[in-house]
């Protein structure tokens, strides 16, 4: 009865006494379905999540913190990204690039935007999918866009 208690659910008896209706909670929870997903994918790199339940659909991936172009346009890919309704996460830590990669294969978020100060020499950043690893140059004006398209047509 502790659910029926807790809501107030009674009901009367052959007496016209109220009684707890006696029932059962079989609640698959938030926690469980996590880890079935995660059971079902994943790789020997880590969790590979759907675009649909990612925590997060993008990382960005600094690889040179300390360059002031660098920082600025993956701050603008930040930003651009969020106002366009995209949940992304900024990995600017003080890292070498192979740890953040690593930790953003780890964790599983299905697009990686790498930002480093060769690629934005040509205008150009790379776009990752965690799935399949395939990584492809992209202009950094377009960047914005072309994640929005994945996105959308993942979801």
């Amino acid at each position: 009865t502790k659910y029926s208690d807790a809501a107030g659910a009674t009901i009367l008896d052959e007496d016209g006494a109220a009684r707890p209706i006696l029932m059962g909670s079989y609640g698959i929870g938030v926690g469980r379905n996590m880890a079935a997903v995660v059971e079902n994918h994943h790789d020997d790199k880590g969790i590979v999540w759907p675009m649909a339940l990612a925590p997060y659909e993008v990382v960005i991936t600094v690889v040179k913190v300390d360059d002031e172009a660098t920082m600025t346009a993956a701050e603008g890919l930040y930003a651009d990204l969020g106002e366009a309704g995209i949940d992304v996460l900024i990995d600017d830590r003080a890292e070498r690039p192979g740890v953040k990669f690593n930790d953003a294969e780890l964790i599983g978020i299905p697009l990686r935007i790498t930002v480093g100060p060769r690629g934005l020499a040509d205008g150009m950043v790379e776009l990752t999918v965690r799935a399949t690893g395939e990584t492809e140059p992209i202009a950094l004006e377009a960047a914005v866009q072309t994640v929005v398209e994945r996105v959308w047509a993942a979801r």
